[in-house]
């Protein structure tokens, strides 16, 4: 059986089972565990969110981009929504169409009603009809290289007050800086930081959520970036968590532009776009 502290009071044992996290006599592998713990650690994470707006309004929207077997979207259901008399909705996006079936079948089977899962990609669901025109929170869970900066635009385009980011695979920056190398090594020391293969993707990955806060911040959003659980569960376990407060954009959006260019990234500037209303705050 699994510990008690690996079940949060009232988690459903059959969403557990049907997750394949417990198996069906309500045992636990260490793999599944992992799973648990994490997505639970994500939760604590979450949940103050959540109740942050439910201040302002009853009724939540989130979206899950990159959804999968959409872990995330039953947990946050399971634990936070349904036991509350409101018409608050979690919109699981997905392009694999076994996946998005399952998760339908699994919410009717739960009677899970505020659940709603699309067959479509991150970049699809910023124009989709099916999403409204504003959401409340976005989270993308391990999408991967550049469906994290299609799930941030997809945000901003939604205005959304809390994006909740856990970044996975970026190869692009990485990409551009080994293909500039040779230049670069001649003109700066500093490029020396990215001359073997290995630093050349440790440090485009750095570089790819260094410019993703950035992003963000130029937009008036606050970003706080911690580890989701430790190194020994996981090795993509950067959490960015961004809240909109409306603070002033010049800044960012300075350093933003100034490490794109320092480091020969101009090609892909318009990814990190960083333009915003001239009503927005300039100090």
């Amino acid at each position: 059986m699994p510990e008690k502290h690996d079940i949060k009071p009232g988690q459903s044992l059959e969403l557990l089972k049907e997750l394949h996290i417990l198996t069906r006599d309500g045992r636990m592998n260490q793999d599944s565990r992992r799973k648990l713990k994490q997505v639970n650690h994500l939760y604590q994470f979450i949940e103050p969110l959540l109740k942050d707006v439910q201040k302002e309004h009853p009724n939540v929207c989130l979206v899950d981009h990159g959804a999968g077997k959409s872990y995330l979207g039953f947990i946050l259901y399971d634990l936070f929504f349904k036991h509350q008399d409101c018409s608050s909705r979690i919109f699981g996006i997905e392009t694999r169409d076994e996946l998005v079936e399952k998760s339908r079948d699994l919410a009717k089977r739960l009677d899970f009603p505020g659940m709603v899962f699309l067959k479509q990609s991150v970049a699809e669901s910023i124009e989709s009809d099916s999403l409204p025109p504003r959401v409340d929170v976005v989270t993308a869970l391990h999408a991967c290289n550049t469906a994290t900066d299609d799930a941030i635009r997809f945000a901003l385009t939604k205005k959304a007050k809390f994006i909740v980011l856990v970044p996975c695979c970026q190869a692009e920056v990485a990409a551009i800086l080994k293909k500039n190398k040779g230049k670069a090594l001649a003109q700066n020391s500093l490029t020396e930081i990215w001359r073997h293969p290995l630093h050349t993707r440790e440090f485009g990955s750095i570089v790819t959520n260094v410019l993703r806060c950035l992003q963000l911040e130029s937009h008036g959003y606050q970003v706080n970036v911690t580890e989701l659980v430790g190194w020994e569960h996981s090795m993509k376990n950067e959490l960015i968590i961004a809240s909109y407060k409306d603070l002033p954009r010049r800044r960012p959006t300075e350093r933003l532009n100034e490490v794109i260019q320092s480091l020969g990234l101009e090609e892909i500037a318009w990814r990190f776009s960083a333009t915003h209303d001239s009503s927005d705050g300039d100090s």
